[in-house]
């Protein structure tokens, strides 16, 4: 590739703030063989949104950048381009003006999806003006070609002939298999799943309500009714998932795990199953399991501060305890995922247990626990000892001799990383006694405790100034009062707070949210502290030295958050009940 070309492309970044001088200085020196090279090296180096990124290839193709989020297409004017052709060549058709049709595509070197546009347009006496859009425009754009409620509609109307409410269901043992494997039902459940993954799930809920089965979808950390269905096709959806996740469909008494895969727009996509018995019928749970393209840094999580440079310090520490706190769904596993990936090094041996591997890192040796063949937290880390780690993520600390293993690996040169179920940093602490761990033996290896939840991002499309309740505002005050002037950050004027909330639009589907960051708390274990542990704990004098740390509670990380425009003083009284 020529130079004046990746200069040109480096130029632009620079003139849009998005690359430093040195950043500059460092990728002109660089020669690079292709475009992708190139790519892969900048959004290396540096962080850079999907938008801005679609922006700057655009400029070096010499195409038009245009944003499709939140913007509403004309069915006849999508559909000139057929949805299967639209997932096959990454390209939407999104406005017409006269004889010209405007369309976006991800990939503006490939010249078959143009010539396919192409040749669809010149049979209509149509040209063609090609746009550049970024993934998320992208799949914006293809959610209109169908909706949920239609496409399950379809479907429902051929297995109204199927499944008679006047009949058993699934009938005789014999027909079950034809049953689960009919198109209407099979339809359904590929449809769910998708529409799960394009509205950014984390769980999809299938459960029998009176004479219905709800389809839940919980988004942000929040459930979302989607769709209603006819009671009568709820145990064929139940069974379809189960013969996906090889569970038993005949055995409804007991509740049973599996697992799924499926590929989607080319990514695989992992579902995690959990079907219950309840009065009558079974719940399915399925837990999303998507690895991101990247990997998200301690910043994407909301860690800021005082915090993330506690964090920092203490995972980079070749030996010790790094412990991580908080309830189900709180965000433990994604932030252990970020820690080993900024860890993940070629000439460092990392291994972990999990129950279940949520995600996949190359170069890191994962191990799935099984309890049912004896293969325990307690009994996988006891052989992990034995396989030469430097370091070592226990995905949970449960029970005694898994709590004593962790320490007692801590001591003998190994970094490790785990989490443990408490409400707050602190109460961890409490918490290893209560397991039996010796003060002496926890202090000579804890080095940090860090606590966190999960609030919702405010939607950046639709984000508006707003105003909060006279006695929420009190509360406010009060919180930031007690906050040191160390961990205040310099965009918040204490004189004049100001309070934003999302109004709605489409890009956030009208929630006024749209992605998740976490509110911390982190203690750092200095010898001070090492010394109270040692003694037996005593709260009062815990509370004392972190006084002098300048630690700040999981409020008031909250509020400090919601003062710089990243959630709603409302998501943070829901988490952290203020």
């Amino acid at each position: 590739m020529a130079l004046a070309e990746i200069t040109r492309l480096l130029d632009f970044l620079k003139e849009r703030g998005l690359l430093a001088a040195e950043q500059y200085q460092q990728l002109v020196a660089r020669e690079f063989a292709s475009f992708e090279e190139a790519e892969k090296e900048i959004r290396r180096l540096i962080l850079v949104s999907d938008e801005d990124w679609a922006q700057a290839k655009g400029f070096f193709y010499n195409l038009e950048y245009v944003n499709l989020m939140g913007r509403g297409i004309a069915g006849a004017v999508l559909n000139i381009l057929p949805h299967d052709l639209s997932e096959n060549y990454k390209m939407v058709v999104f406005n017409r003006v006269g004889d010209t049709l405007e369309a976006g595509l991800l990939d503006p070197t490939d010249f078959k999806a143009m010539e396919a546009l192409n040749f669809l347009a010149r049979k209509n006496n149509l040209t063609v003006k090609y746009y550049i859009i970024s993934e998320d425009s992208y799949h914006a754009a293809v959610k209109q070609y169908d909706s949920l409620g239609d496409e399950v509609g379809q479907a429902l109307d051929t297995a109204e002939e199927i499944f008679a409410p006047k009949n058993e269901l699934l009938g005789p043992a014999s027909q079950e298999a034809e049953v689960v494997k009919s198109a209407p039902v099979s339809k359904i459940v590929s449809v769910v799943l998708r529409h799960a993954i394009e509205g950014r799930a984390s769980d999809i809920h299938i459960e029998p309500v009176l004479n219905q089965s709800k389809v839940r979808y919980r988004i942000d950390g929040v459930l979302h009714t989607t769709i209603v269905l006819p009671l009568y096709v709820h145990e064929a959806l139940v069974s379809r998932i189960k013969v996906l996740a090889n569970l038993k469909i005949d055995e409804t008494r007991v509740p049973q795990d599996g697992r799924i895969r499926i590929k989607v727009y080319n990514k695989d996509v992992d579902f995690r199953i959990s079907t219950i018995p309840l009065m009558g019928h079974e719940k399915v749970v399925m837990r999303i399991l998507e690895t991101p393209d990247k990997a998200p840094t301690f910043a994407d999580l909301g860690f800021m501060g005082l915090q993330a440079q506690i964090v920092k310090e203490n995972i980079d520490k070749p030996n010790g305890l790094f412990l991580l706190t908080g309830p189900t769904g709180s965000g433990k596993s994604t932030t252990l995922f970020a820690a080993l990936s900024y860890l993940n090094k070629d000439d460092v041996n990392i291994a972990t247990l999990e129950d279940p591997v949520e995600y996949y890192i190359p170069g890191v040796n994962q191990s799935q626990v099984r309890p049912e063949v004896s293969f325990t937290f307690a009994t996988g880390l006891r052989a992990l000892l034995r396989q030469d780690p430097d370091i070592i993520m226990v995905g949970e600390i449960r029970d005694n001799e898994t709590a004593e293993l962790a320490i007692h690996a801590g001591l003998t040169g190994h970094s490790v990383l785990t989490t443990l179920h408490t409400n707050s940093a602190i109460g961890a602490i409490p918490r290893l006694f209560d397991m039996h761990v010796e003060p002496f033996l926890l202090a000579s290896t804890l080095n940090a405790v860090v606590a966190q939840r999960l609030v919702r991002k405010i939607c950046e499309k639709c984000k508006v100034q707003t105003e909060i309740p006279a006695e929420v505002l009190v509360k406010v005050e009060t919180l930031l009062k007690e906050v040191p002037p160390e961990a205040m950050y310099a965009d918040i004027d204490k004189n004049h707070l100001k309070f934003y909330k999302g109004a709605g639009c489409q890009n956030c589907s009208m929630t006024g949210y749209r992605g998740r960051l976490a509110i911390v708390e982190a203690i750092n274990i200095n010898r001070n502290l090492q010394e109270i542990i040692t003694k037996g704990f005593s709260r009062r004098d815990a509370e004392a030295e972190l006084v002098k740390q300048n630690f700040i509670t999981m409020e008031q990380d909250g509020v400090l958050k919601v003062l710089l425009g990243l959630t709603s003083i409302n998501e943070v009284l829901r988490v952290a009940k203020l």
